[in-house]
């Protein structure tokens, strides 16, 4: 009786940090590049005696990789990554990759992402263009020109599949494994003018919300039960000592 205790409760610590994870989804529905977090469940399997007893743990949590909806703006400062490469940045905690292709030139020329991080070449490096030329023209391979001279390049990034991201200012990412440049620009590469929304699905969001909750209140009255089927054991059981 009481591992049913323990179990409903796992289960709602499992779907606790669900909801936790979907209402942060839903509040950056409108965030440029931000990638939908999803938790991964599993089974933790306690045996006591003969009887196996499985309880929810209360999950892993990563970063889903899906693209984002394409939305043009006209500006020629903001590009967007055709494909599933990520844009990579220079920060105070070292280099961070995002899909928010927003970008602006400050006074003393650095391309920079609107929360002012340097974006880097392929080479890792920052860029510095002209502000007194005119909009630059970025082709789909990242090279950068400026009244018809080369001003250098956006570097493209791929993630291996089995690095760990964790989140970071904004809609960045940190890897665990370094990004590789991309040198073929087959499948990826870089749109001008256009910008890319969150990935994440407002109406499913919702919808699992609502699932969660449902759960969530099933896993409280499981426990609820289980209490009160407690309490008339140990008030049978004391009536006949």
């Amino acid at each position: 009786m009481q591992s049913s205790l323990y179990v409903a409760l796992s289960g709602q610590v499992a779907l606790q940090k669900r909801l936790d994870t979907i209402a942060n989804n839903i509040a950056n529905v409108n965030t440029a590049g931000f990638r939908a977090e999803e938790v991964s469940f599993a089974t933790l399997v306690s045996r006591a005696g003969a009887a196996p007893t499985a309880f929810a743990t209360s999950g892993e949590n990563y970063i889903s990789r899906r693209n984002g909806e394409m939305n043009p703006t006209g500006s020629p400062l903001d590009i967007a990554v055709q494909g599933n490469a990520w844009f990579a940045v220079k920060t105070p905690d070292g280099v961070a990759y995002t899909r928010d292709g927003r970008l602006h030139i400050d006074n003393s020329g650095a391309l920079l992402t609107v929360n002012n991080y340097p974006i880097l070449d392929a080479g890792g490096a920052s860029m510095l263009l002209d502000p007194s030329a005119g909009a630059p023209a970025i082709s789909q391979d990242g090279m950068i020109s400026q009244d018809g001279r080369p001003a250098g390049a956006v570097g493209l990034y791929t993630i291996d599949a089995n690095a760990k991201l964790s989140r970071y200012d904004n809609s960045a990412v940190l890897s665990d494994l370094p990004g590789s440049a991309v040198l073929d620009f087959t499948n990826n590469g870089v749109m001008q003018g256009m910008s890319e929304g969150s990935n994440v699905n407002a109406v499913l969001e919702m919808t699992k919300m609502i699932a969660v909750s449902r759960s969530f209140d099933s896993a409280g009255n499981a426990i609820q039960s289980t209490e009160s089927s407690l309490q008339d054991a140990i008030k049978t059981l004391g009536a006949t000592s």
